[in-house]
């Protein structure tokens, strides 16, 4: 599991849900994105420079996200509902 994955405040995402919940790419498991990755990703936000992958800058805060089992990609959740279109996710390796 990826550092930085386990959330101090509990997902909004149906643990069933969750359970079954693999990245669209790899088919690799997805858990919670922490707080630490969160707020790098929120930062990036505010600078104006994140990105998703289909390269639409991302304006809105994320307050919720599923984070890839290699620990690269990130999916939004969005009213708790993960968004898992490739397009959409975020590459974490972006960040500064």
């Amino acid at each position: 599991m990826h550092n930085g994955a386990i959330n101090a405040r509990a997902s909004m995402v149906n643990p069933e849900l969750l359970a079954i919940l693999v990245c669209p790419e790899t088919k690799q498991r997805l858990s919670p994105a922490g707080d630490d990755i969160l707020e790098r990703v929120n930062q990036a936000v505010e600078e104006g420079y994140l990105r998703n992958q289909g390269g639409d800058r991302v304006k809105d805060r994320i307050e919720e996200g599923l984070i890839r089992e290699d620990g690269k990609v990130m999916y939004p959740v969005w009213d708790d509902i993960p968004v898992m279109l490739l397009d959409e996710a975020i590459r974490l390796d972006t960040l500064r």
